[in-house]
C-alpha cells in the first residue's frame, strides 16, 4: 500500500471522499440564492457526475441562467490531482480568469486539502466555489430552479415520484455509478471481486427490471435515467477494459443496450456525450494518484456508429413521447 491514495481504505477499497460545499440552493437566508447569471457550472465531458448536471441543465433549458465552463479530459501533471482549464485560449477559463479548478476550491476554503472535483458550481462575482455536491444538484436545478425553466420544460422529479426516485439514485449511486469505481481503484483482489460481484448483480436487475418499463420509472425519463445513463455511456468505451468491469459489455444485455440508445438518441443526452474526451479520461489521464504512470495507448474502439442504430424501446411502452410535461 506504499503511496496509497487518501481514498483507499486499509482493506484496499475505495471510499469515494465526501462534497465540502453543500450549501443548498433555494429561497432562504441560508440558502444559495436563485438567480440567472450568479453562477458558473464547471463540468468535463469525461466526468460521469458533471455529464449529469449537465444533461438536466440542457433539457430543463437552463442554459441561459447558468453558464458553462469547461475543463479538459487530460489532468494536468502538477504532482496533485486537479482539473485544468486547458481547453481554453491561455489556459484559463474566460469567465473566471483561473487556470486550475483547485483554485476556485482554495479561494472558498483556504484550508482545502482534498480532490477539487467536478461538477462545481461557481459565483462569478467572488469566483469562490459554492456548491460541489454532485448527489444533490440535479435535484436543485428541478426542483427550486424551476422558475428559470424553459416554457414546457419536461418534469424530471415529479413529486408523487421523489421518494422512490430518491431510493432508486442511493442504488444506482453506489452500486452502478461508483461501483465501477470500486472495481477500478480497489488494491486488493477481494475488495475488487465484492465490488465485481455487487455491480453485475444490479446490471443484471436493472436488465431484468427494464424488460417491461421503456424507462427505469415507466414510460417517462426521470433523474434516475440521468444518473444511470452516464454510468451505462461509459461501460464499453472505458470502463470495461480501464477498471477491469469485463464480465459484460453493455451492449451484450438487449434491454440496458436498447435502453442507454433511447436516451442517447435524446437532445440533450447524446449531444453532451463526448466518448473522445472520455476515452482519453480514462484510459490516458491519472485518476486519483498523481504519482502512478500514464498508460500510452488510446483505443480505437468502439463503433460510435451504433449508439444511433434502432433501438425499437418504445414499443415497450407503447408511447413516442419520452418526458413527462405535467409539474
Amino acid at each position: 500500500m506504499r503511496n496509497k491514495p487518501k481514498e483507499i481504505s486499509k482493506e484496499g477499497s475505495f471510499v469515494r471522499q465526501t462534497n465540502r460545499f453543500i450549501t443548498p440552493f433555494g429561497n432562504s437566508p441560508n440558502e444559495l440564492p436563485i438567480e440567472a447569471g450568479k453562477y458558473r457550472l464547471i463540468w468535463c465531458a469525461a466526468c460521469p457526475w458533471a455529464h449529469r448536471t449537465v444533461i438536466v441543465r440542457n433539457v430543463l433549458g437552463l442554459d441561459d441562467a447558468i453558464s458553462l465552463g469547461m475543463v479538459s479530459p487530460m489532468r494536468p501533471r502538477v504532482g496533485r490531482v486537479d482539473w485544468e482549464f486547458a481547453l481554453d485560449e491561455g489556459n484559463v477559463d474566460p469567465i473566471l480568469g483561473v487556470r486550475y479548478v483547485s483554485e476556485l476550491y482554495l479561494a472558498a476554503d483556504t484550508e482545502y486539502t482534498g480532490r477539487p472535483t467536478v461538477p462545481v458550481m461557481v459565483d462569478i462575482a467572488t469566483k469562490k466555489a459554492v456548491n460541489n455536491d454532485y448527489f444533490k444538484l440535479t435535484n436543485y436545478f428541478e426542483t427550486v430552479w424551476g422558475p428559470l425553466h424553459k416554457e414546457n420544460a419536461p418534469n424530471l422529479y415529479p413529486d408523487h415520484l421523489q421518494q422512490d426516485i430518491d431510493k432508486m439514485n442511493e442504488v444506482i449511486f453506489h452500486e452502478v455509478n461508483n461501483g465501477v469505481y470500486k472495481c477500478g481503484f480497489a488494491h486488493f483482489q477481494e475488495a475488487y471481486e465484492l465490488a465485481y460481484d455487487t455491480l453485475f448483480a444490479r446490471l443484471d436487475q436493472l436488465e431484468e427490471h427494464l424488460t417491461t418499463r421503456r424507462f427505469l420509472f415507466g414510460d417517462y425519463i426521470t433523474d434516475s435515467d440521468v444518473r444511470l445513463y452516464t454510468t451505462l455511456v461509459r461501460f464499453d468505451a472505458a470502463y470495461y477494459t480501464a477498471f477491469n468491469t469485463n464480465r459484460t459489455l453493455i451492449s451484450e444485455f438487449p434491454n440496458l443496450w436498447g435502453y442507454v440508445r433511447d436516451l442517447y438518441q435524446t437532445p440533450g443526452f447524446g449531444d453532451t456525450t463526448d466518448f473522445d474526451s472520455i476515452k482519453r479520461h480514462y484510459h490516458l489521464s491519472i485518476t486519483i494518484n498523481p504519482e502512478k504512470g500514464e498508460p500510452s495507448i488510446l483505443p480505437k474502439g468502439p463503433d460510435e456508429s451504433k449508439w444511433v442504430t434502432s433501438h425499437n424501446r418504445e414499443s415497450v411502452s407503447g408511447k413516442e413521447e419520452k418526458f413527462l410535461y405535467t409539474k
